[in-house]
């Protein structure tokens, strides 16, 4: 059975000892004496799951927003250096709407 690190995560201690006794690998040995995280790393580690929660930006087409932002990061440097504190307010502002926009889209 195809274990992922989200399904892996919620699993209880007892569950995950169970399939670390099906895992034949030196990451899981002494499994009976671990707790959950010490666990949990070790039986990703010997299934070759990777151990991020791997997040989606949905509804929204994430390369010309961070397009967006590289600009506006330009136009704040240049603010910056200019001592223009309303164009600096502004693109600071701008950045954080894009950035917000993207976490919002993300699942």
């Amino acid at each position: 059975m195809e274990h992922t690190y989200v399904e892996l995560k919620k699993k209880n201690i007892d569950e995950l000892r169970e399939i670390a006794a099906g895992i034949e690998h030196e990451a899981v040995q002494g499994y009976t004496e671990l707790n959950k995280e010490p666990l949990l790393e070790a039986v990703c580690k010997a299934l070759g799951l990777d151990m991020r929660e791997h997040h989606e930006v949905v509804g929204v087409d994430k390369s010309p927003i961070k397009a967006q932002i590289k600009s506006w990061k330009k136009r704040r440097d240049e603010a910056l250096t200019a001592r223009k504190r309303t164009e600096l307010k502004t693109a600071l502002r701008m950045i954080h709407r894009l950035k917000r926009q993207l976490h919002k889209a993300t699942v």
